[in-house]
């Protein structure tokens, strides 16, 4: 697809912009523009790094040159160290003073923690979510284990990891418990890094038919059930996990981002 192309959407709205541009002032829409394009240049960058991490391309404590990131993605020294500020706010990149940035490096000790924390919630999430799912929820996880199915039968490890831990958020969201709902989140997002650095390459420890299994205790109403399937599942992915050792990788950032 060309990269002027844009939906009908869009059009309509670049059309809404250019008469808000003749109220405001065409400098005050130009400088909205240009900001809206500098966060989206940050998040592609973001996103790249996050998928050779999770894709075991950036082995845990490689140090991310900002010169050697700039090459890689032809951008300034300055767009590169707002990308590397949003990874350190998700916790995959360490931020060292006087030292730069390193890819983030969880031990196995601190891998597990994160697991103990998600049994001990977790399972109370499946419970309220079989107590208080709705007809559209359950249409709504549905969908999500068909794209889930997809993901594992096109072996798209990065995909399949994605909508893994969206899936336990989805939970979480129809438990209807906004402190649990941000406990979720966070913890999905350190154990989609922790799956990416000691997983096993092209598995994604996470197995959609275990899921579906969860869906059926939340279609039956039966919550004891729900926690249950939610907490073996939580340990089958912890058990899958290469706990003892961690996958090596190049250290040519410019060759890993070069498309």
């Amino acid at each position: 697809m060309p990269s002027c192309w844009l939906p009908p959407v869009a059009y309509t709205y670049e059309y809404k912009e250019l008469k808000r541009a003749h109220r405001m002032g065409m400098d005050s829409i130009v400088a909205d523009h240009d900001a809206r394009s500098e966060e989206l240049a940050e998040e592609e960058i973001v996103e790249r790094i996050f998928e050779a991490v999770i894709d075991q391309r950036l082995p845990p404590g490689m140090k991310l040159s900002e010169a050697a990131l700039c090459e890689a993605f032809g951008v300034g020294r300055m767009r590169v160290r707002q990308s590397l500020l949003l990874l350190s706010s998700r916790e995959v990149v360490e931020l060292l003073p006087n030292r730069g940035a390193f890819v983030a490096s969880p031990t196995a000790e601190q891998a597990r923690e994160v697991f103990e924390a998600r049994v001990m919630i977790e399972p109370n999430v499946a419970r309220l979510a079989a107590e208080r799912a709705t007809g559209d929820d359950l249409r709504l996880l549905e969908q999500h284990l068909r794209l889930e199915a997809e993901a594992h039968a096109g072996n798209h490890r990065r995909d399949a990891i994605r909508l893994s831990g969206q899936f336990h958020v989805l939970m979480a969201q129809i438990a209807g418990n906004t402190v649990a709902l941000r406990m979720v989140k966070e913890l999905v997002t350190r154990t989609s890094l922790i799956i990416g650095i000691f997983g096993s390459a092209g598995i994604s420890n996470c197995r959609d038919n275990e899921h579906a299994e969860i869906l059926g205790a939340l279609r039956a109403r039966d919550s004891e059930t729900a926690a249950r399937l939610m907490s073996e599942h939580l340990r089958h992915i912890q058990e899958h996990l290469e706990l003892s050792g961690r996958q090596e990788g190049t250290s040519d950032l410019v060759a890993i981002f070069r498309r």
